[in-house]
């Protein structure tokens, strides 16, 4: 079956960890070996691990982060220097279009074509090189936005999704561990979004600000990795009146596979990681079925090796490539292979039908 994850940090990975993904994921993990406290943990994505779980098409972001030990270094300091980041992290996605390992879908027409060709793939055994894995261009935190009206300018490069925010607060925000609402460059960058046709993902922003953009915001809203707080408490969550309003509007909510997003208390090297195993992912997904009454508005949004590895994934998989062991949890609980396959990739695919009809 084909797979749609709508939240990996690809970029980030490759230019800011210094990852070479067209390696096979034991290749970067022996490499990564000699080098101590450099990254958090061993890493479960690479292209060719994609490709061999079906993950034919995915949001792929632009992340103004650094990955530092001190807190205070992590986030860029100007917008200028976030910026720049930013513009590295899409000069990497445009080499790898080039080189024909990836194809960015900017429009309706674009996904449906790769979708179609990806599951005749998969259908076919995925035997050969397939074709390139798809995406679809999204940034987590707005600091690389210079001023809200440049949102058109990054429309016009490529970028279709916004989430401004990420941890803290921010220039346009407030987001994860923070508390309060949109500045006026936030309020002014939502309106920006509305008329440039940018789509808004909700995932990390504050309970504030989440109220505050959704009130401002007219478009299509999405929640690319994000879990229930009635199953984590927590204000990385969504809690029940949030997931309720994203299903209002039409939204899709992709799980994330974090693990301290899906058990309660979690913490790393401490929790047993036979604690947390995909069964947790599929609770949360099934939360958001059961909130909505059916099953189109739960989704995929793995976020695996955004910042972390292996250590602190679901301990029932080794890489990327088996979460679609997901959808077998699904169907031993009942769930009919249709709406599967919806949870799985078409929830996400037709959301984007939607949004750019």
């Amino acid at each position: 079956m084909l797979i749609f994850d709508a939240h990996l940090d690809i970029a980030w990975n490759a230019v800011e960890w210094n990852r070479n993904l067209e390696l096979s994921v034991e290749e970067i993990r022996k490499f990564e070996k000699h080098f101590t406290d450099i990254v958090p943990g061993d890493c479960t994505v690479s292209y060719p691990e994609l490709r061999r779980g079906g993950i034919g098409i995915m949001i792929a972001t632009l992340l103004p982060r650094l990955h530092r030990k001190d807190k205070e270094l992590t986030f860029y300091q100007s917008r200028e220097a976030a910026y720049g980041m930013a513009m590295g992290q899409l000069a990497y996605y445009r080499a790898m279009c080039a080189k024909g390992v990836l194809r960015e879908l900017p429009d309706a027409a674009a996904v449906q074509s790769h979708v179609k060709e990806w599951e005749a793939y998969v259908a076919g055994g995925s035997q050969g090189d397939g074709p390139p894995l798809g995406f679809i261009l999204s940034m987590e935190g707005a600091p690389p936005i210079l001023h809200p009206e440049q949102v058109h300018e990054w429309y016009e490069s490529g970028l279709r999704i916004i989430g401004p925010a990420h941890y803290g607060p921010n220039e346009y925000c407030h987001g994860t561990g923070s508390e309060g609402g949109l500045t006026e460059d936030g309020r002014q960058l939502i309106r920006e979004m509305n008329k440039a046709g940018m789509l808004l993902d909700a995932t990390h922003l504050a309970d504030q600000s989440f109220w505050e953009a959704l009130e401002i915001f007219d478009g299509p809203v999405l929640a690319s990795h994000h879990n229930c707080r009635a199953l984590v408490p927590g204000d990385r969550q969504l809690d029940d009146d949030q997931i309720k309003t994203l299903i209002e509007r039409g939204g899709v909510i992709g799980a994330a596979f974090d693990n301290w997003m899906l058990t309660p208390g979690w913490k790393k090297y401490v929790t047993p990681l036979d604690q947390v195993t995909l069964e947790n992912v599929a609770n949360h997904i099934d939360h958001v079925c059961q909130l909505a009454g059916n099953c189109l508005h739960s989704g995929i949004g793995t976020d695996l090796d955004g910042g972390f590895g292996k250590e602190q994934s679901p301990s029932d998989m080794e890489t990327i490539a088996e979460i679609g062991k997901v959808a077998e949890i699904l169907d031993r609980r009942g769930y009919a292979s249709d709406d599967i396959e919806r949870i799985m990739y078409r929830n996400f695919v037709d959301f984007f039908g939607r949004a750019w009809a």
